[in-house]
């Protein structure tokens, strides 16, 4: 369920004040008929209008799903626009330059984009020098997906840190480790020529994220971890 209102600081904790009095014959139809338990989602909204980086991104990603579909490019604009609107509420977007579209929602139209990318394993070319690497969903969505950060080729779990020589990697807390999803190629560089130059070549700086244990063991990385999460 989706409520908008007012925030504000007290004692401590954040308050969030409805802007209007909640429906509570809403609020039972979405949760069961019960008023308890209702789930509400809270977001920090980023009003300043649609970058240019964020239209040239999804363009150059619109482009790429284009060659691969075979379809025209205003039928997957609509599809994605189409999707964007299910999902809040109706509201309409565009990326025109005139819109009154934000950075939020730009933001979540890409993310429908780059889901679909990974999910269908679309080739990124021209939308590849501007994917948002250094952003830690995307990093996150590369390492749950197994899609490699630089080529979205598959790809292996890099340890950022070193985990050392000769120890155990089953028995390893592997979430105070960064991680990285590397194909064997990117892999291989990353080693060969050191963390410093990679970052450098592909414009990096942010070198890996951390996941807790239930993500871990989701993509197969065993350690000690597993013995403390249900």
């Amino acid at each position: 369920m989706r409520e908008e209102g007012t925030a504000f600081f007290r004692e401590g904790y954040i308050v969030v004040a409805p802007d209007n009095q909640p429906n509570e014959r809403r609020i039972r139809r979405l949760n069961d008929g019960q008023l308890d338990g209702a789930r509400i989602r809270f977001e920090f909204v980023d009003n300043r209008l649609a970058s240019t980086d964020q239209r040239n991104l999804f363009f150059a990603l619109l482009d790429d799903i284009v060659d691969w579909s075979g379809n025209s490019k205003d039928v997957m604009k609509k599809y994605f626009y189409d999707e964007f609107q299910e999902e809040n509420d109706g509201r309409e977007i565009s990326l025109a330059d005139n819109s009154d579209t934000t950075m939020t929602e730009a933001t979540k139209l890409i993310n429908n984009v780059i889901d679909f990318i990974f999910f269908n394993g679309v080739p990124v070319k021209k939308g590849y020098e501007l994917l948002p690497r250094n952003e830690a969903a995307f990093q996150y969505k590369c390492l749950m997906s197994k899609h490699c950060l630089i080529c979205g080729r598959h790809a292996d779990t890099h340890h950022v840190d070193a985990v050392g020589m000769g120890r155990d990697r089953n028995h390893i807390d592997h979430t105070k480790h960064r991680l990285m999803a590397l194909c064997r190629d990117h892999h291989t560089e990353y080693h060969k020529i050191g963390s410093v130059a990679f970052a450098k070549k592909y414009l990096i700086t942010r070198l890996g994220i951390r996941l807790n244990a239930d993500d871990l063991k989701k993509i197969g990385v065993r350690g000690d971890y597993e013995q403390t999460t249900n």
